[in-house]
């Protein structure tokens, strides 16, 4: 629920506005979202270790980050922005190219991915994929996401992009896109590159990005339940049926925890990237450059146990919530509601009081027809004037294109109304 007890209408004429109106958050009630709301991070809570918030991660690890997935916020940081090799942690991007083709309907579950001389000689992790072998993209996106497998990670990527060489392009083209501006991508499963001096030569990333990345994984169909799944059995109608095991113990060990993904070479130490949720909050937590599996695991979860102890999740707005109506001039109707075309939930430390403003902003520049659930809007959470969160603003129902007699009839009455009210006056 909001409470309004202030608004404003702000209205500019000649060129491209919105239509503004500022709500005073005064509560709200524990909900379960975890979505993204805004690509772009918030401000930090908290960063380095021993700094503001007095935690401090015993582990001795290169580089940690732990973020709120609702917001991209920072609620704590240890050296964020340190270039390193992040192993098989790569496949994170491997599988959000891989999933954006399902989703837009360039591949099918069943789409057959075949086994190439390049893909065998990967070695490391792998299903022993042979030249010519045939395998559904399902199955090889839950080798990649479960067993880690190198081999299977370079078909998808042959199939999808040609070869190797112009998926690592895309891999680029989109870490770009979501802001990972220190990172590059010499391959597509994190294997190293240069003898082992990838940090240096051309595969790198950070604990910030890994995390910018985790988070946008977390929103594309399918991704959650490939990677918190924990055993998977490849070739079962064959005789050869090996079965895979995640890397990531934490998933029959930690309450909540559901992915994301390990990593581990010589020259990048042992990483992960995990997210878990509880209560409605869900948080990304990084740990880059662990000298151990051990000391990797105790790192992310003290981490997320400092987390769940620290923050709460907020529900501001649910999902088709009443917002506003709109008129339309040439919309037949010639008004529509506006709803919530999500659910918007705020992260705050515990105990602390919600003191958020929202804002409803309406497009100028609308055009009929639209669609049931057209994007006209969006609806901002802001904390001293700074964005945190924001979801789209849709439409509740279709408006279909107004006749010209209906415009002009609309005209005539605006003209009539108009007059009656300065005769009035």
């Amino acid at each position: 629920m909001i409470c309004q007890t202030a608004s404003k209408i702000r209205r500019s004429g000649a060129r491209p506005s919105v239509i503004s109106l500022a709500f005073i958050l005064l509560g709200g009630v524990m909900a379960g979202a975890g979505m993204l709301s805004a690509l772009t991070p918030g401000p930090v809570f908290a960063r380095e270790s021993g700094g503001e918030s007095g935690f401090r991660l015993e582990q001795n690890v290169r580089s940690a980050l732990l973020m709120d997935a609702a917001s991209g916020r920072v609620l704590w940081s240890l050296n964020p922005d340190a270039k390193q090799p992040i192993a098989s942690v790569t496949k994170i991007m491997t599988l959000i190219l891989a999933l954006e083709a399902l989703r837009d309907g360039q591949v099918s579950w069943e789409t057959p991915i075949i086994g190439s001389e390049h893909a065998k000689s990967m070695g490391g992790t792998q299903i022993w994929l042979e030249v010519g072998e045939e395998r559904p993209f399902k199955e090889m996106l839950y080798s990649v996401a479960v067993g880690s497998a190198n081999d299977a990670s370079v078909a998808i990527a042959e199939h999808l992009a040609g070869s190797e060489a112009t998926f690592v392009q895309r891999m680029n083209e989109k870490a770009r896109e979501l802001g990972m501006n220190n990172t590059r991508f010499a391959n597509a499963t994190g294997l190293p590159v240069n003898g082992g001096q990838e940090a240096k030569e051309g595969h790198y990333s950070t604990a910030r990005d890994v995390a910018l990345m985790s988070r946008y994984a977390l929103t594309l169909p399918w991704f959650r339940d490939i990677v918190s799944t924990y055993e998977y059995t490849v070739r079962p109608e064959g005789m050869r049926k090996p079965v895979l095991y995640s890397y990531n113990r934490l998933l029959r060990r930690y309450p909540g925890l559901d992915g994301i993904k390990t990593g581990f070479t010589q020259e990048a130490g042992y990483c992960i990237s995990a997210s878990a949720v509880r209560d409605g909050l869900r948080l990304i937590a990084v740990v880059l450059g662990a000298p151990s599996r051990q000391e990797r695991d105790e790192a992310v979860t003290a981490m997320l146990n400092w987390g769940f102890r620290q923050f709460t999740s907020v529900q501001v707005v649910e999902k088709g919530a009443f917002q506003r109506t709109v008129r339309l001039l040439r919309g037949s109707p010639p008004e529509v509601r506006v709803v919530a075309g999500e659910a918007l939930a705020i992260t705050i430390p515990r105990g602390e009081k919600p003191s958020f403003q929202t804002e409803l902003s309406i497009r100028a520049d609308i055009q009929v027809p639209l669609p049931q659930g057209a994007v006209v809007g969006w609806l901002t959470v802001r904390q001293d004037g700074e964005e945190i969160a924001r979801i789209p603003v849709v439409t509740e129902s279709k408006v279909e294109r107004a006749t010209v007699w209906e415009i002009v009839g609309r005209s005539v009455k605006q003209t009539v109304r108009s007059l009656y009210h300065q005769h009035d006056h």
